[in-house]
């Protein structure tokens, strides 16, 4: 075992170096080259071209000269926090366009600047309108007419009664209030122009318009948004999506106020994968009562997260990822470190939940465990350091000096 185990520290030193190739011999580290070169072999491969791995014994004074740790495959539970950069947007509910459904002029703009606050039912803007002129007129024709039929005339009063209400109607349509078309029925004027209101308390997001301005049927004139509740949306990758779902708890941290955390759950996660990250939305929802989180500004949402309850783990610098297999040493009763191809699970703070391949109370191998693994694929081979260990010396080179000829 002695020359083995100078070999794997000075597979270490190579390791450690990155595994400089030898020039020698393409795609093999200098440590691997001076072991082949001892009569080594870097060991046989099985039907899928995976290194064969056998069984190996570390005696207590090798594995502290090595380094080699061990640990026991315990049951716990295992919690992770999921971190994804979030932005603050509008919600989309609170969102409300002021279009006009019919064609005119601004008159006046009472609310003039974008982010300006305005209240339920304050005036916006006065819209001129010559058709808006004409459904009032008919409106008031039609009170006049239905206040000259008495109730008792039949046809006729229930003919004028469905003229006013038409034009009632009409006017509903294009977004005047019934207050307004109160107001014109009680005056009995027309007016030149109507107003329009906000139909709620909220921020000026966009305002479109000017003074004087023609605007046509179905442009937007202002976008206002009630900020008192907002929405953050970041994107979580594909493979920690399991843990994030409907309902699920998280918090955020806005990065102008560091240290400010906000307890939130998950409103909404969207149905499709981004191709190209893998990752997928999801959605939070925060009550915004002090209006300090604006739409545009940058979160940072954290979910903790319970990866599984009463569940197999190891350290995860205890297993050996090939490409090909998942793989653990585990020492029996003997003491010998048997090679054992594992499942993994999600990993969480350094550790790694075991779906199969172990079980509670083994003993496995905790660190140092790549040179284990360098000596367990030597012990596969035919040639491996185990010949040297039996005293095997390397058959001498004939001498190829030879003495000069003479030449007449």
């Amino acid at each position: 075992m002695k020359l083995t185990k100078l070999w794997l520290i000075g597979l270490a030193a190579g390791v450690a170096c990155g595994g400089t190739e030898d020039e020698g011999m393409p795609g093999m580290t200098a440590a691997e080259h001076a072991a082949m070169s001892a009569g080594g072999t870097a060991g046989e491969v099985d039907s899928t071209g995976a290194a064969v791995r056998q069984p190996v014994h570390l005696s207590a004074e090798d594995a502290r000269t090595l380094g080699v740790t061990y640990a026991t495959v315990t049951r716990e539970t295992l919690e992770k926090t999921i971190r994804t950069v979030g932005r603050v947007e509008a919600a989309e509910p609170r969102i409300a366009d002021i279009t006009p459904k019919i064609d005119g002029f601004i008159e006046d703009l009472f609310v003039n600047s974008t982010g300006e606050a305005v209240e339920r039912g304050q005036p916006l803007l006065n819209l001129y309108s010559p058709r808006l002129v004409a459904a009032q007129e008919e409106l008031l024709t039609a009170l006049r007419m239905a206040a000259r039929i008495d109730s008792g005339s039949g046809e006729p009063w229930s003919n004028a009664q469905a003229m006013l209400a038409a034009a009632r109607r009409r006017l509903e349509y294009w977004d005047i209030t019934q207050e307004q078309i109160a107001q014109i029925e009680r005056t009995g004027e027309v007016t030149k122009t109507l107003t329009f209101v906000a139909p709620f308390s909220g921020i000026v997001l966009e305002k479109d318009v000017f003074d004087g301005q023609q605007v046509m049927s179905g442009m937007r004139m202002y976008r206002i948004a009630d900020l008192s509740e907002v929405w953050v949306e970041g994107d979580v990758f594909e493979q920690d999506l399991q843990f994030v779902q409907l309902g699920t708890q998280a918090h955020i941290e806005a990065a102008a106020y560091p240290g400010e955390h906000r307890m939130v759950r998950v409103s909404f996660v969207y149905p499709t994968i981004d191709a190209q990250s893998r990752t997928n939305r999801v959605r939070v929802t925060v009550p915004n009562r002090d209006m300090r989180l604006k739409p545009g500004m940058y979160t940072t949402i954290y979910f903790d997260v319970v990866i599984g309850r009463d569940v197999l783990a190891v350290p995860r610098d205890a297993i050996v990822i090939t490409g090909e297999r998942n793989i653990v040493f585990v020492r029996d009763a003997d003491g010998m470190l048997q090679p054992r191809e594992i499942v993994m699970g999600p990993a969480a703070l350094g550790r790694v939940q075991i779906l199969g391949g172990l079980t509670e109370g083994e003993t496995i191998v905790a660190s140092a465990n790549f040179l284990v693994d360098a000596e367990s694929r030597l012990a596969g081979g035919a040639g491996s350091m185990a010949g040297m260990q039996h005293g095997v010396e390397p058959v001498a080179e004939p001498d190829t000096t030879s003495s000069e000829h003479e030449h007449d």
